[in-house]
């Protein structure tokens, strides 16, 4: 394969092997600006005096004589020896990883100890340069969705290494993509410019901005004046502006997504099923999409949207009937209701488009219809993740879910596995059929389980199912191709701006530009454009087509894939791109072992080190033991 780039490769980690061994700290990363900063400690005069005091004459006359060989030696002998460096010394610096990688004549693997450990691979293997075999511990009927999102996209092995044990990862991306990162001016924009090597059909625009605005209405100000092209999530009662103004022009968002009012069921008093259950009938969720929800938006009554197959199974939610609600809650122990939080991002979403009016309305009917006093707290957007991710929120907190790929599994199995948190303590009943009907291929036999499932859920409330938000993006009249997508983000290098920069301006800043250890939007768009995945999703459809990997191809059972790999295919860094790289990107993502696998204040590649994503499509490898 690459002998002179896995050589390379060896090398940097030699380098870093030795930097530690001399005393080096780890990388330290500012919380405020993101910026890492990274100090390095080098041996002492006093070690390099020890060391020289240390040849002896002898020593010094050998290296003299191999001083004079080596000057004697041709670039065709010079270049032999650096092809014969030892494939146990290759094997010997990926181990120093961690975890369950390995390397063997110059092929990455990543295997598995067997499968009891409950994640879907039981290895991830390069057969050659431009063949990558997944072998399954379980079938995967959403395998080619899943390896198209985003999340999964494919950066240079070197790469990893390097930025993913120093912390530059984060915002020093490096893809395969039709635009390649030019600047990230913090609190302001993300400039990309075009790849001049991109394997696909150029981009119309040479270069892409990214812009953000928390309000709808100052975005949508930037739009009228010509400052930017396009706008994330027109305001609802800006829809009607839009279309009457012929300089402008509305792009409908077609993203399936739901809206829910979370709880944490290890707090009280929301480890009391019927306390939770008394919740869910007593909020009236028609009047919050009446008010605060466009045309076309609709009351959830599953979790799952009904676009999407199986995803409306089993009983529908319950009925708002406030006098019951009060009833259920005194019979619960609390007559006169409780105090308690509501939590919340102010970051516009299509399923939630007014989250400050939206928590001032669910505060009102918590008072109203329960006696529920609740305390509106905002949170900035990554905090809030983090916490509501790690089950840490004591109260009620708003959020939602937009579909990633067009499968029961992206929004039932992400909530509610056995191994997500976020509600508290995880329900057998919901996560036990959610695992069986993720293995059946057929939708006609998996649609009992999902029934079964979802009717788990409706009697244990570990949230309110809310809305299905519809949503639009506005652009400029004279912008070509303009367009939101129902699954992955928007096509950049498809837009066709009249000065030949494409302005986006979404609702928030990126939280970081690595994506493998993301969940926000705002990340998605932009790390869409630079890093591209094995396959992608089709442009008006949940469709997977060829995008890194030519075809992906599943045996007869659905025990292993096969991925084909586009040939002659560049890095933004010049470097060629092969089937290592996949395994090693994967590897970072799966192996909790692998010591990439972490935040970036640990030494690893990742912004919080959750690699939520990874985890609950996947399963993660070598995953730590959960303390009683």
């Amino acid at each position: 394969m690459r002998s002179r780039r896995t050589l390379a490769v060896l090398l940097l980690l030699l380098v870093m092997l030795l930097a530690a061994c001399g005393g080096g700290t780890t990388p330290e990363t500012t919380d405020e600006s993101g910026e890492g900063a990274t100090t390095e400690e080098t041996a002492t005069d006093e070690e390099a005096a020890t060391d020289e005091e240390a040849m002896t004459d002898e020593e010094a006359a050998t290296d003299e004589e191999a001083a004079t060989d080596e000057e004697a030696a041709t670039d065709e002998e010079a270049a032999t020896d650096e092809e014969a460096m030892s494939e146990d010394e290759g094997m010997m610096d990926v181990a120093s990883l961690g975890g369950s990688l390995a390397m063997d004549n110059e092929l990455l693997s990543l295997k598995a100890d067997g499968c009891d450990y409950g994640g879907y691979f039981e290895s991830i293997e390069a057969t050659d340069a431009n063949t990558v075999v997944f072998t399954m511990c379980k079938p995967d009927p959403a395998f080619e969705a899943k390896v198209a999102f985003e999340g999964f996209g494919i950066q240079p092995m070197e790469h990893l290494m390097k930025a993913g044990s120093d912390g530059s990862l984060l915002e020093n991306p490096i893809g395969t993509g039709p635009y390649k990162l030019d600047s990230w001016n913090r609190g302001e924009s993300v400039i990309l410019t075009a790849n001049e090597d991109y394997w696909g059909e150029a981009p119309a625009d040479p270069t892409l901005v990214f812009r953000w605005a928390e309000e709808g209405a100052t975005r949508l100000l930037e739009l009228q004046s010509g400052q930017v092209d396009q706008i994330a999530f027109l305001s609802p009662d800006d829809f009607e502006t839009v279309e009457a103004d012929a300089n402008l022009q509305l792009v409908p968002n077609l993203n399936p997504n739901i809206f829910y009012l979370g709880m944490t069921n290890t707090f009280e008093p929301f480890d009391n099923p019927d306390v939770r259950k008394a919740i869910a009938m007593g909020i009236d969720r028609q009047r919050l999409v009446d008010n605060f929800y466009p045309e076309g938006s609709e009351v959830a009554d599953y979790f799952t949207p009904c676009s999407i197959p199986n995803g409306c199974e089993g009983d529908a939610w319950y009925d708002f009937n406030a006098e019951d609600a009060k009833t259920m809650l005194a019979e619960a122990g609390y007559p006169d209701g409780f105090e308690t939080a509501i939590y919340y991002r102010d970051v516009f979403r299509v399923y939630l488009p007014e989250p400050p009016l939206v928590a001032v309305e669910l505060q009102t009917q918590l008072k109203e219809n329960l006696g529920i006093t609740a305390e509106i707290i905002p949170m900035e957007s990554g905090p809030f993740l983090e916490e509501v991710s790690a089950g840490r929120i004591e109260g009620f907190y708003l959020l939602g879910w937009g579909a990633d790929y067009p499968h029961p599994t992206n929004f039932l199995d992400y909530h509610f596995s056995k191994d997500n948190p976020q509600f508290g303590d995880p329900f057998p009943e919901i996560y036990e059929k959610l695992t069986e009907a993720a293995q059946l291929a057929s939708a006609e036999e998996a649609a009992p389980l999902y029934a079964e499932a979802n009717n788990a859920i409706r009697e244990l409330v570990p949230m309110v199912p809310i809305a299905h938000g519809a949503a639009a993006d506005a652009a400029g009249a004279s912008v070509q191709n303009a367009h939101t997508r129902p699954f992955g983000a928007i096509l950049g290098r498809i837009v066709d701006s009249p000065d030949d920069t494409f302005v986006y301006m979404q609702s928030a800043e990126p939280i970081s530009l690595y994506c493998g250890d993301e969940t926000d939007g705002e990340t998605f768009r932009v790390c869409g454009q630079i890093v591209d995945s094995l396959l992608a999703y089709g442009l008006d459809s949940g469709d997977t087509e060829p995008s890194l990997a030519e075809e992906c191809v599943g045996n007869e059972d659905g025990t292993e894939w096969t991925c084909n790999l586009r040939q002659g295919v560049v890095f933004h860094d010049g470097s060629a791109f092969d089937a290592n790289d996949v395994v090693m990107s994967y590897a970072i993502g799966l192996d909790a072992a692998n010591s990439l696998h972490a935040a970036a204040e640990a030494g690893g590649a990742g912004n919080s080190g959750a690699f939520e994503y990874w985890s609950y499509l996947w399963g993660l490898m070598n995953a730590p033991e959960e303390s009683e």
